[in-house]
């Protein structure tokens, strides 16, 4: 059994002695009184001292171990000056009880004179980059365990030779038996640079790297907002940031202050990014609602001819001709009537009177005229076409046609500026601040404040009835269609029961919802007690509303204008209703009540 030197722990294999002398002994305590050197084993301080030391060697004290280590019964061979047999002052082996301490070094089974050891006869370890310097203060000798026991028997039987042998002769056995060129192959660190003279040690030694490097990679690490410093945990991060806050702390409020300008210079950002937002937003809208300043119904129907021409669709000589029609046209401010269709009514009262017999009554509004959106308004202008089709049916109803100062439907450019107009004179301020005062030259979308403000200042009045909500089932609105019939049943309020099929004298209905508008002509209502709509839209084509004017086609077009409860989904509906004129007094207060303009709201 092995036995250790330094703490006497018995050891029963030597590759087990080695793995104990790394693991417990190898990061010993021990440090040099008169260098930096430390973390090395009693025998290694002792062994650098005595070599790195020499001038001051009797006044450093190495702590020494037990003495039980210090025994030549463990095999351990301490130093001396003076012996049982006559010596010289110099340094000698022996395998005997001695009890002065000397310059020779304890290596494991032998011992050697520090004046006859050369670095690379030292089976331990050392930096790579003082191998070649011994007294080096840096130079870090470890003592190896691999050395044989024979070295032991020959440190015996040296001490047992006789007394009159010569210094030389002594000196030259103890250089042969330790300066052989050492064949043990010596081992380097990867990762440092330590020298071992065994794989074994070298790869306990790289293993403790290894997981020295693994715990340090999975340490999270939180750093500080306001500095450069890295805590280990987050309640440590917490103290410290609190620290930074702490108008006590370092610097009267300068941290605080610090933080709070960050604070701003966020807040700044965060309102700049919201401003950005928002413009952009605005431009969208703008851009949707015709307020982009990309040209008004002049300019999109000239770029529409432009692009026909381009694609051969149309002609240039019919280019010119139909841009001078326009221009004719826009100069006067009547509509040019081509996307007009008349007859529409009365068309549906013949159909009425030999068609659906599963219609208990049905009532139609006063004769009106069809306007289809054309390539000059497509897009936006569908709120202007049913105000020229609520205005052509005023102009044929005895109450309205005698105060109406337009005798003609005027264009879409021509309504704008009357629009205009209505603003100046006081109506609707804020839907004339919404569009900056301007229409004209535009492509912007009105809706039926606008027809309101309009209507009134034309000396008619108006009322908007505002749906606001779904009443009905399915996100249905049920009220509307009730409130509808209402509307129409109010020509004919005798006791008598009415007859089937009724046509009044009443304008349409303007009806607008989310992003359209249509109009309201009739209603019909079955046999079940169902209602039913009949509207007019500014984006059906005038060939196909033309099919209305044939018996044989306006049983096939009259599905298009029919509208059901289940087909009206919006959220939102809005109607305008016209009901007689206005005096010039009732005009006045309309217009000073339109500073706030208010509809009827229903439910």
């Amino acid at each position: 059994m092995l036995t250790c030197e330094i703490c006497g722990e018995g050891i029963m294999l030597e590759e087990d002695m080695k793995t104990h002398l790394l693991l417990r002994h190898l990061e010993n305590d021990m440090h040099c009184p008169l260098c930096s050197l430390s973390g090395v084993s009693y025998d290694e301080l002792s062994f650098h001292i005595s070599s790195a030391h020499p001038e001051n060697q009797h006044r450093a004290q190495v702590p020494a171990h037990s003495t039980s280590s210090l025994g030549c019964s463990t095999g351990t061979i301490t130093g001396v000056t003076d012996c049982d047999k006559p010596q010289t002052s110099q340094s000698c082996l022996t395998g005997d009880s001695c009890g002065a301490a000397g310059e020779a070094i304890s290596y494991g089974a032998s011992s050697v004179t520090t004046d006859s050891v050369q670095p690379e006869q030292n089976h331990g370890l050392m930096f790579a980059s003082d191998r070649r310097d011994l007294t080096h203060v840096e130079t870090i000798p470890i003592i190896s365990t691999t050395l044989s026991s024979n070295i032991k028997q020959e440190c015996a039987r040296n001490c047992s030779e006789d007394a009159g042998g010569s210094k030389s002769e002594h000196n030259k056995a103890k250089q042969k038996r330790l300066s052989s060129p050492g064949k043990e192959k010596l081992f380097s660190c990867p990762m440092c640079a330590l020298v071992c003279s065994s794989c074994f040690i070298l790869q306990e030694h790289v293993e403790l790297h290894l997981q020295e490097q693994h715990s340090a990679e999975g340490e999270k690490r939180f750093q500080c907002p306001l500095c450069s410093v890295i805590c280990s945990n987050s309640f440590s991060l917490q103290e410290h940031v609190e620290l930074h806050l702490d108008p006590g702390a370092g610097s009267p409020g300068s941290d605080l202050k610090l933080a709070r300008k960050l604070q701003q210079e966020e807040e700044q950002r965060r309102r700049e990014d919201e401003a950005q937002k928002e413009r952009e937003e605005f431009k969208k809208l703008q851009r949707q609602f015709g307020l982009d300043g990309s040209g008004g119904y002049r300019r999109q129907m000239e770029r529409t001819m432009e692009r026909d021409v381009a694609r051969g669709l149309m002609a240039p000589t019919e280019f010119h001709c139909k841009r001078a029609e326009m221009m004719e046209s826009l100069a006067s401010g009547v509509d040019d009537g081509r996307t007009r269709t008349q007859g529409l009514v009365r068309a549906l009262y013949e159909y009425y009177q030999t068609e659906c017999r599963d219609c208990v009554h049905v009532w139609l509004s006063a004769d009106t005229d069809h306007f289809c959106s054309s390539a000059g308004d497509k897009g936006w202008g569908c709120g202007y076409r049913n105000f020229q089709m609520l205005l052509s049916s005023l102009h044929r109803i005895d109450t309205y046609a005698p105060f109406l100062q337009e005798k003609a439907v005027p264009s879409i450019p021509r309504v704008q500026s009357m629009i205009e107009e209505a603003w100046k004179g006081g109506l609707d301020p804020q839907g004339a601040s919404h569009f900056n005062q301007r229409l004209q030259g535009t492509r912007a979308w009105i809706g039926a404040t606008e027809i309101y403000a309009l209507l009134t200042s034309l000396g008619i009045s108006a009322r908007i009835i505002d749906f606001h909500q779904p009443t009905g089932p399915g996100d249905t609105h049920p009220q509307l269609f009730d409130w509808m019939k209402q509307y129409f049943c109010q020509s004919s309020r005798s006791s008598r029961l009415p007859p089937r099929l009724i046509q009044t004298s009443l304008p349409p209905l303007y009806l607008q919802h989310q992003g359209h508008s249509r109009t309201v002509v009739g209603l019909e209502q079955k046999k079940n007690g169902s209602l039913c709509l009949l509207l007019l839209d500014p984006g059906s084509s005038s060939s196909d509303t033309r099919k209305l004017l044939s018996r044989d086609t306006a049983s096939t077009a009259i599905r298009h204008i029919r509208k059901f409860p289940g087909s009206l989904k919006h959220k939102q509906y809005q109607v305008v209703a016209v009901q007689g004129l206005l005096s010039t007094e009732e005009k006045q207060i309309r217009i000073f009540n339109s500073r706030t303009l208010c509809a009827e709201r229903i439910p």
